[in-house]
């Protein structure tokens, strides 16, 4: 069986920037508030930087909103004429730990990944890997969270709710229009 990686990479690349999208709208109607499949809640939110990209080759657009408070309304005119988020910075949370990260549609790479902070002043009798090891569990704490989002956004994605997903979409975009 012979597989078209350009094909799949662009498939993969659609469906990274449905996520983002979805991940986005998601997060405002539910106040940042996700739930794991064994119930533990997370919130995630996107901040501080989202891109949004639509069109191609010539006709290629992107619009790149930054800022702290910002309220992305650059960005989400740009949902509203068809472009779709292409990366964003995502702000986790799960009890006292906070995350942020970038993460890219194209191929889900995470990038800029800043963990809580990890206390490494030693004491006596301390295992000397003990920081080095709660660092590496608080990194694939803050990707099994993304994990479960996108879970999330599967299940939502291949089920029958779908349509109604896309309308509830479409009436938050519509709203706190300019």
């Amino acid at each position: 069986m012979e597989v078209d990686l350009q094909l799949a990479k662009e498939k993969g690349a659609a469906l990274g920037r449905d996520f983002l999208t979805w991940l986005w709208f998601r997060s405002e109607i539910q106040d940042g508030v996700f739930q794991t499949g064994s119930g533990q809640d997370f919130a995630l939110y996107l901040e501080q930087k989202i891109v949004v990209e639509g069109g191609e080759g010539d006709s290629l657009e992107k619009a790149v909103c930054t800022g702290i408070m910002s309220d992305l309304w650059e960005a989400r005119q740009g949902l509203r004429t068809g472009k779709k988020v292409v990366q964003a910075k995502i702000k986790l949370e799960q009890d006292d730990n906070e995350w942020l990260v970038q993460l890219d549609a194209a191929d889900f790479a995470f990038s800029g990944l800043k963990t809580p902070k990890v206390d490494t002043k030693q004491e006596e009798g301390d295992d000397p890997d003990s920081a080095f090891l709660e660092k590496m569990f608080l990194l694939e704490r803050a990707m099994e969270l993304i994990d479960e989002a996108y879970k999330l956004f599967l299940h939502k994605r291949m089920s029958i709710d779908w349509q109604g997903e896309r309308e509830a979409f479409q009436k938050w975009l519509h709203e706190d229009s300019r």
